[in-house]
């Protein structure tokens, strides 16, 4: 595509980006069928499993690509221009571990733990920080999912909305109040562990492909370790990983452009002598289409 040629800077962006390419375009070729369904594209999980996309954010030093957050921008608008319920719920992924990475809150040991599950067995991660009675956490109310401590370390106990790419994850960072007290922090739970299930509640008109289910922990017995992170994490700066999500948006933009654009090519009307793509108001709406990607 000419739109995303312009974006690239040297060759190692222009191989990323065509692998974001060849991905959108076998997630687009499933993306109609998902959506008429309301069904979760497995394929799609499985297929950028097989690429390594989901260690683009991983530092190299534990086997990942570091990419920027440039590339990582460019690249989530690219793969949502094939499916955009797929590229947000990775970009989750991407976005949490560049986050991470950054910041370095965490015991480096179980940093680089997490690191090497991405790289080596494809493992994927989101933070589950939403619940039904107190919304997103950016609202400042303390969740309801509780953090018990036990003689050998947490007992876990809550309900999590929200868990985008639910049924195919190996972890959450789950947001719990700890105790009776006012301190809160991020536990990280393997999905198989005893007590970790999925319920399906996410009943949608459209973004089915999310998946974002309900995750329920019922006593869930963790180490003192799976406390990863506590109340020092936040502040007022803000988090420019979750440019993520527009870019995902400008992708279904570009890819509404295209199938305008291809539609006004092939329509030809027993009105016209030819296609729609020659009528001087078609030609307008296109242009101002155009304009309207150009300024986003």
């Amino acid at each position: 595509m000419d739109l995303y040629e312009s974006y690239i800077q040297n060759d190692r962006q222009r191989e990323l980006l065509s692998l974001a390419g060849e991905l959108a375009d076998a997630f687009a070729q499933r993306a109609e069928e998902h959506d008429r369904e309301g069904s979760f594209p497995f394929e799609n999980f499985n297929d950028l499993k097989k690429k390594g996309y989901g260690k683009l954010t991983v530092p190299k030093e534990y086997g990942g690509e570091e990419i920027s957050l440039y590339e990582m921008v460019m690249l989530q608008e690219r793969l949502a221009t094939g499916d955009a319920a797929t590229a947000l719920s990775i970009g989750w992924h991407l976005g949490g571990l560049m986050e991470l990475s950054e910041s370095r809150l965490w015991d480096e040991a179980q940093f680089q733990a997490l690191c090497e599950a991405v790289v080596t067995d494809q493992a994927l991660v989101n933070r589950a920080a939403s619940e039904p009675a107190t919304g997103s956490p950016t609202r400042g109310g303390l969740p309801e999912t509780k953090a018990t401590e036990t003689d050998n370390g947490f007992e876990l106990t809550g309900r999590k909305s929200f868990t985008s790419m639910a049924k195919v994850l190996d972890y959450s960072l789950v947001l719990a109040r700890i105790g009776e007290t006012e301190k809160k922090g991020f536990f990280l739970v393997d999905h198989k562990l005893d007590g970790v299930s999925i319920e399906d509640t996410w009943d949608v008109i459209a973004m089915k492909g999310t998946g974002s289910e309900d995750l329920v922990l019922d006593h869930v017995s963790l180490p003192p370790s799976a406390m990863v992170e506590g109340d020092e994490r936040g502040g007022d700066i803000p988090k420019a990983w979750l440019l993520h999500i527009p870019a995902c948006y400008l992708g279904v933009a570009v890819a509404a452009r295209n199938y305008a654009i291809e539609f006004a090519e092939n329509y030809s009307p027993n009105s016209l002598p030819g296609p729609i793509k020659e009528v001087p108001e078609v030609q307008r709406k296109i242009g101002e289409m155009e304009l309207e990607l150009f300024q986003a």
